[in-house]
């Protein structure tokens, strides 16, 4: 899509303070995209902010997508300034320490399942509300999953629980916003280079027990990837993608 056509075009990024979420709103902001910018950290969303220099400045809204009334700020604020939304991103996502699943504490598996599953549909909730009635109708949700909507790691029981449920979220999506031209698809990522994989590459559990290290990607290939699926008009979709690192071990048995 040329940039002329994207530069009215409205994104929110949760998570848009580190990783993942901050490399895709910096390669959308580079297409044209009016990007807002949505995360805990008032901090880490302006530094986000301070690496880029162009004509098309972003929005900041600090937000915690587990508290409805934070999500419906968000929203509201979007249009109020902007009138419309074509893109939500649902990136933001935590994990839970790497121990026995019978020593996890149930606060622990509240705040993944809380941040990593309930924050992506509140902000899919509010996306649709404006989705459906802006006109021209219709927008594009596109889910961060990982791997981990596919395989587990050791270990990872709410991540992965999470992150398969988010699997259904982004199908159930995708059907009922058939009828009013609202396209869903999810991007699974595996090993971008982030601050949340440093840990793989000094060494991470396998399946066998074992530890090893584990290659990584750039973390622009994923931002790249999501620009793409937000690209395309919304008469079509990427359901889902995978994008990871190719030699980890994923495919077979490792």
């Amino acid at each position: 899509m040329k940039k002329e056509q994207v530069r009215n075009k409205i994104a929110i990024v949760t998570g848009a303070g580190s990783g993942i979420g901050r490399h895709t709103t910096l390669a959308l902001l580079k297409e044209g995209y009016t990007v807002v910018l949505a995360g805990r950290r008032i901090e880490m969303l302006e530094k986000t902010v301070s690496l880029w220099k162009a004509e098309n400045q972003p929005m900041v809204i600090p937000t915690d997508v587990t508290a409805p009334d934070s999500v419906h700020s968000l929203f509201n604020q979007t249009m109020n300034t902007f009138g419309r939304l074509d893109l939500l991103f649902n990136n933001a996502g935590i994990g839970a320490p790497s121990i026995p699943i019978e020593e996890l504490t149930y606060q622990q598996w509240r705040d993944v399942v809380d941040t990593n599953l309930t924050g992506a549909f509140l902000c899919t909730q509010e996306a649709f509300k404006i989705m459906k009635q802006q006109k021209p109708r219709g927008g594009r949700i596109i889910n961060n999953g990982s791997i981990s909507a596919h395989v587990p790691r050791p270990n990872s029981a709410p991540y992965t629980a999470t992150k398969h449920a988010i699997t259904g979220l982004t199908r159930s999506t995708s059907l009922d916003g058939r009828p009013f031209n609202i396209a869903c698809g999810q991007i699974d990522v595996g090993n971008a280079s982030t601050d949340m994989t440093k840990r793989m590459q000094k060494g991470i559990t396998q399946a066998n027990g074992i530890t090893a290290s584990e290659p990584t990607m750039d973390a622009d290939h994923v931002a790249n990837a999501v620009v793409y699926m937000a690209s395309l008009p919304l008469g079509t979709n990427v359901q889902f993608m995978t994008v990871m690192a190719t030699q980890m071990p994923y495919i077979g048995r490792g």
